[in-house]
């Protein structure tokens, strides 16, 4: 059965680490299913009043429906301050109003947090947890995707091609694959 699956990376820069390996992960699916890249930087900053008052700004409602249409996410994220940068958060937000319409509910949802420092993201991992925890999102527990030191990772053009590594992303995006059909 087809699935369709967001990747939602956590980092704006051009040259990001954690877009380089989102589009690693994006390789690994089953040919099933469908992937697709879910941009964050035209997503206006929530303020309920859009929802309570009006207008809803046009990126909000595009996301929203788009997010509806897919079965799985894939968070991709670096840390900042030991936490989930502005814009990751602001997409849940956005996608968890108004009250009672989430399109985040009941969702499988795999978390890869990326940091060039050997601290690998924890902080942002755990706290993106919580997030999913009240959002209803079933999220693999193992094996935890925490990678450090990225750029030993990245060849220059930005691919992972080191067997071992592709082994525990393989590894990975397996155990998501199980969540998700466990949740179908």
């Amino acid at each position: 059965m087809t699935k369709n699956i967001g990747i939602l990376v956590g980092s704006l820069r051009k040259e990001s680490f954690s877009k380089k390996i989102a589009e690693t992960f994006s390789k690994l699916f089953p040919e099933e299913y469908n992937v697709t890249f879910i941009h964050l930087d035209g997503l206006d900053m929530y303020n309920q009043d859009f929802d309570d008052v009006g207008p809803v700004p046009e990126s909000l409602t595009a996301f929203r429906e788009k997010m509806k249409s897919i079965d799985a996410v894939l968070f991709v994220t670096p840390e900042y301050n030991r936490s989930v940068p502005a814009v990751l958060k602001n997409a849940l937000d956005v996608g968890s109003r108004p009250y009672g319409a989430s399109v985040w509910d009941k969702k499988p949802a795999a978390i890869v947090s990326v940091s060039p420092g050997a601290i690998s993201g924890f902080g942002a991992n755990h706290h993106l947890r919580q997030s999913l925890v009240f959002l209803n999102m079933p999220t693999v527990q193992q094996p935890e995707a925490y990678l450090g030191n990225v750029t030993s990772m990245l060849n220059e053009d930005g691919t992972v091609t080191n067997e071992n590594t592709l082994q525990f992303f393989q590894a990975i995006t397996d155990s998501f694959v199980d969540l998700i059909q466990k949740n179908s």
